[in-house]
């Protein structure tokens, strides 16, 4: 059992089981019944997303000290009771069922997922062992 952390809207992987949209807004022109048809997600579950002004800086970020300042302000958010909360309760879930996380950016590295990788990993959670985005390869190699 496990959790992947995916781009919403991609095909599905054969044992991904619930996808959760950890996105602020559900995908523009896309009936509500087609969401999951569509592999946008099952469930949306906001409560993870980012609130929409570190979303705003998220996507105004251009240089690597604006990504760590989204960076530092999305995990303040996170560090809320009620993130906590669901953020523990996903890394328990990860132990005994199969489900996905997701947003809808191309780039996971300047995404908020890739900083949600880290949270649920703090908590504990089980991931499955081809989720990991590719290494980069190492130019002194």
């Amino acid at each position: 059992m496990s959790v992947r952390i995916v781009r919403l809207g991609t095909p599905r992987h054969p044992h991904e089981g619930l996808r959760l949209g950890t996105v602020r807004r559900p995908p523009r022109g896309v009936p509500k019944s087609e969401f999951a048809a569509q592999n946008w997600y099952d469930v949306w579950f906001p409560n993870l997303a980012p609130s929409l002004a570190s979303m705003q800086q998220a996507l105004r970020a251009e240089n690597p000290a604006q990504w760590n300042a989204f960076v530092r302000s999305y995990r303040k958010e996170m560090a809320a009771p009620a993130a906590t909360h669901d953020l523990e309760l996903l890394a328990r879930l990860s132990h005994t069922t199969d489900f996905s996380v997701g947003c809808y950016c191309e780039d996971e590295s300047h995404c908020h997922r890739s900083i949600l990788r880290e949270l649920l990993r703090a908590h504990g959670a089980s991931f499955a062992d081809d989720d990991a985005p590719p290494a980069k390869s190492d130019p002194a190699r």
